[in-house]
């Protein structure tokens, strides 16, 4: 059981990255336009468009990948207090 909850807390960590450097990429001009770019856009965009379509923008400005930030870490605590409540 400490395993399966070790792989959660690190798929959960891994993602929470993917998304931190898709947002550090929207700093950069040209990031994702490269190869490595293309790859964390097509693993963060299908997450975080669920938050842009619901909320929206201010100013122009997203707020999509720290709201998707907050919600993966509730995500993976009511996981984890599964897992250790009920296994």
């Amino acid at each position: 059981m400490y395993n399966l909850i070790r792989l959660i807390m690190t798929l959960f960590t891994l993602y929470s990255w993917v998304l931190v450097i898709y947002a550090v990429m929207s700093w950069l001009p040209g990031a994702r336009d490269s190869s490595f770019g293309q790859l964390i856009q097509r693993l963060a965009r299908p997450y975080l468009n669920f938050f842009d379509q619901v909320i929206p923008s201010f100013g122009g400005i997203s707020f999509s990948v720290i709201i998707g930030l907050m919600v993966l870490q509730l995500i993976q605590r009511g996981l984890v207090w599964f897992l250790t409540l009920f296994m």
